[in-house]
């Protein structure tokens, strides 16, 4: 079992897999040299998608932080941008407190042509002394959902948990723990985290990831002007906000009108995402639209809201998340956008399903529903840049979640397609996908679309 812990992570946009691995990735490594202040020149290797897009998804702004000490979760927002310039005029950098030559431009070296081993997301840091003398050196994938791993680790020890009450790796294994205890999905992810932490601890925590989902849906709301890059991207959600707030004051209501505030609500999250402002990694950035959106649907616009109901919402979806990373990916370098928005959906069917007093069959249904219809979504940012197709694609997901949850719950629970074979299904499907169409903006409509 993954822990929600480390499902759930706060950060800052656009990528989780670009940006918040890279940044806790860069900070370990420099936490390794703590103690090495004679370091006098720093290299950072960009792989694979990390080279690719690098620009586009700020790969290399967040390598910057992150060497500079900054953490994706602690760090403002707001001053990013002033310590990226001031590393970029001054060609030093605050490394472990020490100010030490760093050039952005020759010493992030973005290598296209040699593949990554182990992973598309690889990244290599290098420290030498005044003499050139190698100080230090370690290799990181970034897999997905600002988790990382050394190139040399196994992902299932790096994710391995004390032994739990309750553990499961696979769905069907999910649905045999309630029924063997009588709890429902919530239940078990509850008891097992209990075991890691306090429960109000855990409680606290799933508040606070609720608390920055819906600031970050507040922020996007009134937001307005031009997302950066070279797109020109023009932020919709306050604008289309002001209309919606029109017709509901008007008495003619649209009688697709609360389709139009679900996309608003994934909308606002996404346009902040792509201007690297703080969201959460639900399960990743580039998807991290989808869950806030149904979470503010069923806050809004279902009577049955309660905050139990929400816990148990981001309890049942972490649980699905959880199997997703375990037995597939939730990286688009890795199997493409299906796992990013398409596991996204599949968490959010579960956790709306769940709140609305779903039983664990309708449940699984909900998720196995949502991901189906996600299968072979490829990954081809335009411009490298977590804009187009991505931000109005959060919407199409959360709209597909109420979707999967309104069935699945309008049946029994019984359904051909098992959740687990879904999963199994995506993997290969991610597996057998062209690169090109994995987060490297080398196909699809990232090279059909004219950006002139």
């Amino acid at each position: 079992m993954i822990s929600l812990f480390d499902l759930f992570k706060i950060g800052i946009g656009p990528s989780s897999s670009h940006t918040v691995g890279p940044m806790r990735a860069a900070a370990r490594f420099a936490d390794t040299l703590l103690h090495a202040p004679d370091v006098a020149c720093l290299r950072v290797t960009l792989y694979g998608s990390l080279a690719w897009t690098a620009r586009g998804h700020a790969t290399d702004r967040a390598v910057i932080l992150g060497l500079a000490g900054e953490k994706p979760d602690t760090m403002d927002p707001m001053l990013a941008d002033s310590i990226v310039q001031s590393v970029t005029e001054t060609h030093l950098i605050p490394f472990n407190g020490h100010p030490t030559p760093f050039d952005p431009q020759t010493d992030i070296v973005l290598d296209t042509t040699t593949i990554p081993p182990v992973h598309p997301n690889t990244l290599q840091f290098e420290a030498f002394d005044a003499q050139d003398h190698l100080l230090g050196h370690a290799r990181f994938c970034s897999v997905g959902g600002g988790f990382i791993v050394h190139e040399q680790a196994t992902e299932t020890a790096t994710y391995a948990q004390p032994d739990m009450p309750y553990d499961f790796t696979s769905g069907a294994e999910l649905l045999t723990r309630t029924q063997e205890t009588g709890l429902d999905i919530a239940g078990v992810v509850l008891a097992n985290e209990s075991v890691l932490r306090p429960r109000a601890e855990v409680e606290a925590y799933l508040d606070r990831i609720v608390a920055v989902m819906m600031d970050c849906v507040e922020a996007g709301l009134h937001r307005s002007g031009t997302l950066p890059g070279r797109l020109n991207v023009r932020r919709r959600a306050a604008a289309l906000y002001e209309r919606l707030q029109e017709q509901s004051r008007s008495n003619q209501p649209s009688a697709h009108g609360i389709m139009d505030w679900i996309s608003l609500f994934a909308i606002a999250v996404n346009e902040e995402n792509a201007a690297g402002g703080r969201v959460v990694t639900a399960p990743t950035n580039g998807a991290s639209g989808v869950i806030p959106a149904v979470l503010r649907y069923y806050r809004e616009f279902c009577p049955e809201y309660s905050l139990d109901g929400q816990r148990r919402f981001l309890l049942t979806a972490a649980a699905i998340g959880g199997l997703f990373k375990l037995n597939a990916s939730i990286s688009g370098a890795e199997v493409g956008c299906q796992g990013e928005v398409g596991v996204a959906s599949s968490m959010a069917a579960a956790g709306l399903a769940a709140a609305l007093g779903a039983t664990p069959l309708q449940v699984e249904n909900a998720a196995e529903i949502g991901m189906e219809h996600h299968l072979g979504m490829t990954c081809d940012p335009v411009a490298g840049l977590v804009q187009i197709p991505c931000i109005e694609r959060n919407a199409f997901g959360a709209i597909k979640a109420i979707n999967a949850a309104s069935l699945a719950m309008h049946g029994d629970g019984a359904h051909h397609v098992s959740l687990d074979q879904v999963i199994r299904t995506m993997a290969e499907t991610g597996r057998d996908m062209n690169h090109r169409y994995k987060e490297t903006s080398l196909g699809g409509l990232a090279v059909n679309f004219p950006e002139c």
